[in-house]
């Protein structure tokens, strides 16, 4: 396993509080990823191994873990972008 994944994923969850978890199935063009929410709606995104490691990752931080193709991502993500945005622009 990739330990800069995990210690990305890991310093994500324990530096932000209320995170969750997104679990994007793979296409014919992407890999499995993940993307975690904090509670402020700050995001990030990384490719994963497989839905089974994505699921593994949540359950051992006791986050919730979503599908993505199910469950809409958070207004909130949509908000914090687009309040950075007029921050930086």
């Amino acid at each position: 396993m990739d330990g800069v994944l995990l210690d990305h994923l890991d310093g994500f969850v324990t530096t932000r509080r209320g995170v969750e978890a997104w679990l994007e199935q793979p296409t014919s063009f992407n890999k499995p990823s993940i993307l975690l929410v904090a509670a402020d709606g700050e995001s990030t995104r990384r490719a994963i191994p497989s839905i089974a490691f994505g699921h593994d990752f949540a359950s051992r931080h006791d986050i919730p873990a979503y599908d993505a193709g199910v469950v809409p991502y958070p207004q909130r993500m949509r908000e914090y972008g687009a309040r950075n945005k007029r921050i930086s622009g």
